[in-house]
C-alpha cells in the first residue's frame, strides 16, 4: 500500500486559509473588476489578457475569484465564466448585488428585494452556475429596511441560490444586527495601510470567525515612496513595496482575506508572490510608525505564534 500523493502546494497558498462558511479558502484572492474597461465599464482593452489573468490566477492557487454584477456591468462575471467554465472544484465564486451602472465610472445603490433576486438570476446566468458560493450585498440602501434587504438574501439561500451570504461596506453595528437575521460568513470593506477606519470592524470579524475582505488592499500612499518605510522594508527583503503591504495585510489579522485586482499577469503574479513574503516584528513596527498604528503594541507577536496560521 503507498501513502496518497500529497496536494501540490502552490504560490498562494503560502497565505494560508480562512473559513468562508463550509468552505476553506486560501488568504489571497483576485478581485476581478480591473478586467474591464476604463470607468469599471465596458470591455477590457486586452481582451486575451483578461482571460489569461484569470486562468493563471488559478494556476497559482488562488481559490476566491470576487466579482459583481456591476463590474462592466455583466463583462466581469461573463469573462470568468469563459476563462475558467467548467470550475474547479475547489474555487469558489463570490459575486455582488446592489448597485446600478448608469454609466462608466458611476455608481448608484439599489437594494430592493425585487432587484437583488434578478441580479442574483443574472449571475446564475452569467456565471454559468446552479448555485452562487458567496452572495454579497454591494451597499446598503438607506432607502430600504435593511430586513427587507437582507430578507431577500436569505431567501435566495433557502431557496439554493445561494450557499453564503456577506455584506459590504457595514460597521459593527450593522453587522451585529445581520448577524440576528442571517448568517454572515464575510465582510468587505475599504481596508489598507493608511486607511484604517475599520480597525473594530477587522476585531470584531476575528472574534466572531468572519473573513474580513479589505477592498483596495494596495493604497499606502507616500509609504511606498523612495525610502519610505515600504521601500525600506521591500529593500531588505528583495520584494516589492506592493508585496509588503500585502503582507502587511496578511499579518494583521487570520480572517483577512485580501483579493488584489489587476488586467496583467505580470503584476498578477507579483501580488501573489507576497504569500511568500515573512514580515519580522521590526519591519511592522517601522511601518506602523510611519502612520501611528499599533499594530505590533495590541499583541500581534504571540498570536502569530499561536495560530500559527502561515504554514
Amino acid at each position: 500500500m503507498t501513502d496518497a500523493p500529497r496536494p501540490r502546494r502552490l504560490p498562494a497558498h503560502g497565505a494560508g486559509t480562512v473559513a468562508l462558511g463550509d468552505r476553506t479558502v486560501h488568504r489571497l484572492g483576485f478581485g476581478a473588476m480591473q478586467i474591464t474597461g476604463d470607468g469599471v465599464w465596458g470591455p477590457p482593452a486586452d481582451r486575451d489578457e483578461a482571460i489569461r489573468v484569470l486562468r493563471r490566477a488559478v494556476e497559482l492557487g488562488v481559490d476566491l475569484i470576487d466579482t459583481a454584477d456591476s463590474y462592466g456591468p455583466d463583462i466581469s462575471e461573463e469573462l470568468i465564466r469563459e476563462a475558467l467554465h467548467p470550475y474547479p472544484e475547489q474555487l469558489v465564486i463570490a459575486t455582488k448585488a446592489g448597485l446600478e451602472r448608469p454609466g462608466p465610472g458611476e455608481w448608484r445603490t439599489d437594494c430592493r428585494p425585487e432587484r437583488l433576486t434578478s441580479q442574483c438570476e443574472g449571475s446564475l446566468r452569467k456565471l454559468g452556475v446552479e448555485r452562487i458560493d458567496l452572495f454579497q450585498l454591494h451597499r446598503i440602501d438607506p432607502a430600504v429596511p435593511f430586513a427587507d434587504q437582507l430578507g431577500a438574501l436569505v431567501e435566495l439561500q433557502q431557496a439554493g441560490k445561494i450557499a453564503h451570504i456577506g455584506l459590504s461596506e457595514v460597521t459593527v453595528e450593522q453587522l451585529v444586527d445581520a448577524g440576528t437575521m442571517a448568517t454572515i460568513v464575510s465582510v468587505q470593506n475599504m481596508y489598507n495601510l493608511v486607511n484604517r477606519g475599520a480597525e473594530a470592524l477587522v476585531d470584531h470579524c476575528e472574534r466572531e470567525g468572519i473573513a474580513f475582505i479589505p477592498w483596495i488592499p494596495l493604497g499606502s500612499g507616500s509609504l511606498s515612496r523612495p525610502g519610505g518605510p515600504l521601500d525600506t522594508v521591500a529593500s531588505r527583503l528583495r520584494v516589492t513595496p506592493a508585496q509588503v503591504a500585502l503582507a502587511w495585510l496578511l499579518e494583521r489579522s487570520p480572517v483577512m482575506l485580501p483579493i488584489p485586482g489587476t488586467s496583467s499577469v505580470a503584476h498578477l503574479e507579483s501580488n501573489v508572490g507576497a504569500a511568500a513574503v515573512r514580515l519580522i516584528d521590526a519591519d511592522l513596527e517601522a511601518i506602523d510608525s510611519a502612520v501611528g498604528g499599533s499594530f505590533v503594541n495590541r499583541g500581534m507577536r504571540s498570536m502569530r505564534k499561536l495560530l500559527n496560521r502561515r504554514r
